[in-house]
């Protein structure tokens, strides 16, 4: 197919922007939570939304695929023989909300402001999902066809960890062959200028309890003479980094190779002003590993991050209680050669060996750990996606890291033989996984137009 063709496919898009954009509002507007299991109704809502707008892109063989958590949704287009088959992966599910006081205008309830659409899932993942979808209806609406060969694979618990994505290829992993999976999640850093991923870090996840007696007491009768739990806690706690910042976990570090000359040299070259990263998330100053750059300690490094800690009374005015439990949860962001299993064990040991005597702990796995991820370098989808960024921006593609954690891409290529290149559009000041996420209008539009460009760039990928 020439490029008049393509030219059709995006005046399409362009035609039907604005019933494009509603639709995608549609799709926000479903609190699609996998975390709450009051939410799993609306999770397989989502999941029935999305399958009907793939019937309605053109796609055939649509079902859900479930392994005893939340669905799946797949579909296909096979009408190219002898042409590549890409595998588009994106998540239809969502962060929670929480806390709701701190949200602008209602979560579940998107609001155009000042050219960002604001609501929890606009832009993790809902809209390069979206993007992705309608650029196939724009093909197979003035072609009849696409110029490659196209499955999707839609999750409906990406933000959980994926926990049975790996029985779903167990029941249905023949289905999801292809020779690249274009992932939709991901993210670049700048809004105006492209990047490309060529990895990310993998995760495992711990969940903490420390209690020091059977019941709450008067901190008044007992106080002094039995363990706080907050206190024990935080000394636990406390103990998990060393005063450089590095985890002081042993053998946290195993099987993490160490940074090069030439390593230091690419991520010095890349276009990012750490003054201005600093002043843009409001932090004081840096943290972390040494004398280490902030990218070195994104993209390069792992981490032990505290990401909840509570216990004891909570609410307006006083409660003089001293309580009898403790809680924590706890993630570790990993990186090429890290085992999540071994790194969760390490930490659990660690945990238990400096709990302080008189303290009980039960720690749990948070569910979902997933290894590291990288492209070889060299890699032809890199380039060719890299050239439809650089057409639709008008100015040259960078490489990058995503400091997140993408779990498909490991189990895909363990499983599947199938690299994972990212073309996302949502930006990391996006405030994904926070309060007031948005998703940029002018992010939609070059989406649209980079994805009806990427069906037909990667018809050159070698089948």
């Amino acid at each position: 197919m020439d490029a008049r063709v393509t030219d059709r496919a995006e005046a399409w898009l362009r035609a039907n922007r604005e019933r494009l954009w509603e639709e995608y509002k549609d799709l926000v507007r479903i609190p699609s939570i996998s975390a709450k299991p009051d939410h799993a109704s609306d999770v397989r809502r989502a999941a029935d939304w999305v399958a009907a707008r793939c019937a309605k892109a053109g796609l055939a063989n649509v079902r859900l695929l479930e392994a005893g958590g939340h669905p799946s949704v797949y579909a296909d287009w096979l009408g190219a023989p002898g042409a590549p088959t890409i595998l588009v992966y994106a998540h239809f599910d969502v962060q929670p909300p929480e806390p709701l006081e701190l949200w602008t205008t209602p979560a579940f309830e998107p609001t155009l402001r000042h050219g960002r659409l604001y609501a929890r899932g606009a832009s993790d993942d809902k809209a390069t999902l979206f993007i992705s979808l309608a650029a196939i209806e724009a093909w197979m609406a003035t072609s009849g066809g696409l110029p490659c060969n196209v499955k999707v694979f839609y999750e409906g618990e990406e933000e959980v960890g994926s926990p049975t994505l790996g029985g779903i290829l167990d029941r249905h992993g023949e289905l999801l062959g292809a020779d690249l999976c274009l992932s939709a999640d991901g993210g670049m850093m700048f809004p105006a200028r492209p990047d490309v991923s060529v990895g990310n870090r993998g995760i495992c996840k711990l969940e903490v309890a420390l209690r020091t007696a059977a019941k709450d007491m008067h901190s008044g009768s007992f106080g002094g003479a039995i363990l706080n739990p907050l206190v024990a806690m935080a000394r636990v706690i406390s103990r998990l980094h060393e005063a450089d910042g590095r985890v002081a976990v042993p053998h946290f570090y195993h099987g993490v190779r160490d940074t090069t000359a030439r390593d230091r040299a690419e991520l010095a070259a890349g276009p990012v002003d750490e003054a201005a990263w600093l002043a843009g998330v409001g932090a004081k100053g840096v943290w972390g590993e040494g004398a280490r750059s902030v990218l070195e300690k994104l993209w390069l490094r792992p981490t032990l991050e505290v990401n909840g800690m509570w216990g004891g009374y909570q609410g307006a005015g006083s409660k003089t209680v001293l309580p009898c439990e403790a809680h924590a949860k706890i993630t570790c962001r990993l990186v090429p050669g890290q085992d999540p299993r071994k790194v969760q064990a390490a930490v659990e040991a660690y945990l238990r060996a400096i709990c302080p005597e008189g303290a009980d702990l039960d720690v749990r796995s948070g569910g979902g750990g997933a290894a590291a991820y990288e492209i070889a370098p060299d890699h032809p989808a890199l380039a060719i996606i890299e050239g439809v960024l650089e057409g639709v921006y008008g100015q040259p593609c960078f490489r990058t890291r995503i400091g997140g954690t993408l779990p498909l891409c490991a189990v895909f290529k363990d499983r599947l033989g199938l690299d994972t290149v990212p073309m996302s559009f949502s930006t990391g000041d996006e405030d994904y996984h926070a309060p007031n996420e948005f998703f940029r209008e002018a992010s939609f539009d070059r989406g649209l137009t980079a994805w009806a460009r990427g069906y037909q760039a990667l018809a050159s990928l070698k089948a």
